[in-house]
């Protein structure tokens, strides 16, 4: 019922920003938790971020806190992922996902943005 459509990717240098987007459609994910995930190549997908539906709960993978931050703005059926101090280990395919009930199984995947910090 829910497509989710990264955007905002890009190459950027080390130290710089970057904020990618994940748009919702088909119905509204307010009430969903959303994540954002990310796999370099040769890697496992990781975990990097998460937000709870009130917005009020956050949780980072200790890889990335105190860089990036997770929003969502509900209006406009999206949600964010500011990525500031990059590095190139931060190089990678980021994917949004979303979950109706917190604590389950992501059950909407989205297709995923390139990110490539160079150094």
């Amino acid at each position: 019922q829910v497509q989710l459509v990264e955007s905002g990717g890009g190459l950027v240098q080390a130290g710089g920003s970057l904020r990618l987007s994940c748009a919702a459609s088909g119905r509204t994910v307010s009430s969903f938790t959303m994540g954002w995930f990310r796999q370099a190549p040769g890697k496992e997908r990781e975990f990097v971020a998460r937000i709870m539906a009130s917005g009020a709960i956050t949780v980072y993978a200790d890889s990335v806190k105190g860089r990036f931050t997770i929003s969502r703005d509900n209006a406009k059926n999206t949600v964010y992922l500011q990525m500031n101090s990059l590095k190139p280990e931060d190089t990678a395919v980021y994917f949004c996902a979303g979950t109706y009930y917190s604590g389950a199984s992501y059950a909407y995947w989205g297709q995923g943005t390139q990110v490539t910090v160079s150094s």
